[in-house]
């Protein structure tokens, strides 16, 4: 450590170093970054407008959006800037920047899409209960408590990130800043940050990933005895976009943090990576619209009016 410097800047990897790919790739991930900022503007846009939508399922799926939005933005803006100028040089201070605001919008997803469980249990299973429970009032007080508890938590992350110091190895295997990849880059220890990762990895890959998929025991009973074939199709239809929403999401998700540092494949890191920082917002909005019967007609009747 006393003979080697210490690097305050840091070098991206990118998605490909062939120069034949830099503009297409460019090209093909400017038109899904504005697609997704589209479809989750166009979502938000038909709750705000139409007043059948004011419902608290559609004010998480909402939120759902807001966060798509936010965490799309904190990665793609700067994986096109590199893809267009091919510079890839970050600061370490701005490094830790995204990855603060990129673990908060993860996190909040995560518990948003445990919430929306919740919301359909509830509507599912108690609906005579419905209004009392998930009034506004509730709603807006679990998504305030999430967003700060969101904050402190990235925030922890962050203060133990500040700390680290990177010597020759500074180059991290990915095309934005993300902690398995600035840790192996590392070469301070970083005991207190595996161990923060492992409770983060308890708290949301267990705790809530089980709070998230447990409702959908007793909401699948209550809705196989439902006698009406039209609520019965509804209310799977709402179902199965939660559901692949939260496979997708996960699945990508864990196998990121997951995996011991050794076994680490460079390529399929990159993969992984493009599906849930890139590819997952910008499928949400699609999954939910073109499976939700009321948002197309929504959309439908604001595309008549106009």
């Amino acid at each position: 450590m006393e003979n080697q410097t210490i690097e305050n800047m840091l070098v991206l990897t990118g998605l490909s170093d062939l120069p034949s790919l830099q503009l297409p790739l460019f090209l093909t991930f400017l038109l899904i970054y504005l697609i997704t900022l589209t479809g989750n503007l166009l979502i938000l846009l038909l709750i705000f407008t139409d007043s059948h939508l004011h419902t608290p399922m559609y004010f998480f799926l909402g939120t759902l959006a807001c966060l798509d939005m936010g965490y799309s933005s904190v990665t793609a803006p700067r994986m096109l800037f590199d893809l267009l100028t091919n510079r890839r040089l970050i600061s370490v201070r701005d490094c830790i920047t995204q990855i603060y605001f990129f673990l908060f919008f993860i996190a909040s997803e995560v518990i948003v899409l445990a919430v929306m469980s919740y919301d359909r249990y509830i509507a599912i299973c108690r609906p005579l209960h419905y209004i009392q429970i998930m009034n506004w009032k509730a709603c807006v007080q679990l998504v305030l408590i999430m967003l700060i508890f969101d904050a402190a938590h990235s925030l922890v992350h962050t203060v133990f990130l500040s700390k680290l110091m990177f010597c020759s190895s500074n180059t991290l295997q990915s095309f934005f800043c993300d902690i398995p990849q600035l840790l192996q880059a590392s070469c301070s220890d970083i005991f207190i940050n595996e161990l923060l990762i492992f409770f983060s990895e308890i708290f949301f890959g267990v705790l809530i990933l089980g709070a998230t998929i447990y409702p959908y025991y007793p909401i699948i009973t209550t809705v196989l005895k439902i006698q009406s074939s039209n609520r019965r199709s509804k209310a799977f239809s709402t179902c199965s976009s939660h559901l692949t929403v939260v496979f997708m999401f996960y699945s990508s998700t864990l196998f990121n943090y997951l995996r011991p540092n050794a076994k680490y494949r460079f390529t399929d890191d990159k993969v992984a990576s493009v599906l849930y920082a890139i590819l997952t917002p910008f499928l949400n909005p699609l999954i939910y619209s073109l499976r939700n019967k009321e948002l197309k007609t929504s959309l439908s009747k604001t595309l008549h009016r106009k």
